[in-house]
C-alpha cells in the first residue's frame, strides 16, 4: 500500500496508528474542539489487545484463567499458573474493512516458572504501518518509508500465598513513524520511551452448590505503562504522554460436571492521563496538562475531567465477556465492549472460538461494531498459536492443569504420595 503525504506527514501518520481518535503530533498545539473529550495519547498501539482469546470476549483478559497472553493484562496471574513454560504467538491484520493489506499487528509473548511461586516472563509487540510514500506540498517525492513501533518488556510474578500474587514488568517502547522527513525546521526522528506495569491477583479456588461443583473466583488490578514522555524531534517543546492504565477485573469460572466449563468475566480500565481543556495554555502556547511530567498526570488525571465527577466516570471503559468450554478441547467465546460517546465511543460485539490439544491450542476472534465509531478492527480476524508445556528438561511443575479440571494432569495428590513412596 502507498500513501500520499502532505508536509503535515507525521500528524497524519500519527493518525493512521491510533485505534479510535486522533493522536497529535510534535509541534501541534492546537487541540480541536471536537475532540476536547477524548483523552489522547502517543504510541496507542501499547493498549490495543494482542490476543484473539480475549478479543473474543470484549478485550477483557485481567481476571480470566491463565494463558500466555496474560502478560498483556495482568502479569501476576502467572504467579498461578500451571504450566512449566508458556508461548503464544498472535497475529492482528489492520484496516482490513478499508481493503488494506500491509498494516497488521503481531505479539510474541512467553512466561517460564522457575519455582513453584515464581514466574519470569517476556513479550514483543510489534506494529508495522505498510509502506508510506512523502510528498511535499507540490507533490514531489521526498522518498518512502516504513514506519513501524514495537515494545519489548521483561517481569518477574511471585505468589505470596496461596490466594494473592504480585508482578512487576518493564518495557522499552519505540516509535518511528516518519525518521528521514522534517516537522518544519526540525528533523523528525525515531520517539524512545521507557515504561513499567505494577500488578496484583486475588484467586481462590472453591466448591458451590448442593453438588459441590468446582469453581473459581479471581480479580485483578493492573497499572501499566508507567513511564517517560516521548516525543520526535530532538528540541521537541511538547513531549506526549504514553497510554499509562488503570485496569480492574473479576472473574468467576463454574465446572458443573468434568466436560463443561463456564466462565464469566468484566473488565474497567481507565487512562491515567490529562484530560485536554480547550484555551489551557498560557504564553509560551503549550497545553497546559502536557506540560505535566508522566508522574504528576497519573495523579491529576483522577479528578481533572472539565464536567466533574460525572465526566470522570465517563472516562472507565467496560468489557464483559464469557466462555464456555466443552471437555478442554473447544471453546466459545462472546463479549461486549463499551466507551462513553464522548471519549471515543468505541462500541462493539465481538466472538471467538478456540480449540486445544495436548500441549497445543489455536483461537480466532472476530469484532462486529455496534457503535458509529469506525474501529480498525471492524469485520476483521484474530488469531493466536499458543503452546503450553506441562514439563521442560524433565521437570515438573507441583501444581495441576490452569482449567479447574485440567484432563493433562490426572494424577492426584494421593496417588502421587503413594508413587512416592514406591
Amino acid at each position: 500500500m502507498r500513501y500520499i503525504l502532505r508536509p503535515n506527514a507525521l500528524f497524519t501518520v500519527l493518525l493512521i496508528t491510533c485505534f479510535f481518535t486522533d493522536i497529535k503530533a510534535q509541534g501541534t498545539s492546537t487541540i480541536n474542539s471536537a475532540l476536547t473529550r477524548v483523552v489522547n495519547t502517543a504510541v496507542p498501539f501499547l493498549r490495543i489487545v494482542p490476543d484473539a482469546r480475549g478479543g473474543g470476549m470484549g478485550d477483557v483478559g485481567i481476571a480470566t484463567s491463565v494463558d500466555p497472553n496474560t502478560t498483556f493484562y495482568n502479569a501476576s496471574k502467572l504467579a498461578f499458573a500451571k504450566k512449566k513454560l508458556g508461548l503464544s504467538l498472535s497475529y492482528a491484520p489492520w484496516l482490513r474493512a478499508l481493503g488494506i493489506t500491509d498494516i497488521y499487528m503481531a505479539h510474541f509473548t512467553g512466561y517460564y516458572k522457575i519455582s513453584k511461586n515464581d514466574v519470569v516472563h517476556t513479550s514483543l509487540k510489534f506494529f508495522s504501518l505498510g509502506n508510506i510514500e512523502f510528498t511535499d506540498a507540490g507533490g514531489n517525492s521526498l522518498g518512502s518509508g516504513n514506519p513501524r513501533e514495537l515494545a519489548f518488556d521483561a517481569g518477574y510474578s511471585r505468589k505470596l500465598s496461596k490466594h494473592f500474587a504480585l508482578g512487576v514488568a518493564f518495557r522499552y517502547i519505540y516509535s518511528n513513524l516518519a525518521s528521514g522527513q522534517n516537522l518544519g525546521s526540525e528533523p523528525i526522528r525515531a520517539g524512545n520511551a521507557f515504561g513499567a506495569d505494577l500488578s496484583a491477583t486475588y484467586n481462590l479456588d472453591m466448591t458451590v452448590g448442593k453438588k459441590k461443583m468446582k469453581a473459581n473466583f479471581m480479580a485483578g488490578v493492573a497499572i501499566t505503562n508507567m513511564g517517560t514522555k516521548i516525543a520526535y524531534t530532538s528540541n521537541a517543546r511538547e513531549k506526549d504522554f504514553i497510554p499509562t492504565n488503570f485496569g480492574l477485573g473479576v472473574g468467576f469460572r463454574l465446572q458443573p460436571n468434568k466436560y463443561h466449563e463456564w466462565g464469566i468475566y468484566a473488565d474497567f480500565n481507565k487512562l491515567l492521563v490529562p484530560t485536554p481543556k480547550v484555551g489551557d495554555k498560557d504564553s509560551n502556547n503549550i497545553p497546559d496538562f502536557k506540560e505535566q511530567s508522566s508522574f504528576k498526570g497519573i495523579f491529576t488525571s483522577i479528578g481533572d475531567a472539565p464536567g466533574g465527577f460525572k465526566e470522570e466516570m465517563r472516562e472507565w471503559t467496560m468489557g464483559i465477556g464469557t466462555e464456555y468450554w466443552y471437555d478442554h478441547i473447544f471453546a466459545a467465546r462472546l463479549g461486549y465492549f463499551l466507551e462513553a460517546k464522548d471519549k471515543g465511543n468505541r462500541r462493539f460485539v465481538s466472538a471467538g472460538v478456540g480449540v486445544k490439544y495436548s500441549v497445543f491450542g489455536l483461537d480466532f476472534s472476530y469484532l462486529i461494531p455496534t457503535g458509529a465509531a469506525r474501529n480498525p478492527l471492524d469485520n476483521t480476524f484474530r488469531f493466536t498459536l499458543k503452546f503450553d508445556f506441562a514439563k521442560l528438561g524433565g521437570n515438573k511443575t507441583n501444581d495441576e492443569g490452569d482449567d479447574i479440571n485440567d484432563k493433562t494432569d490426572k494424577v492426584d495428590k494421593a496417588t502421587r504420595k503413594k508413587l512416592k513412596t514406591k
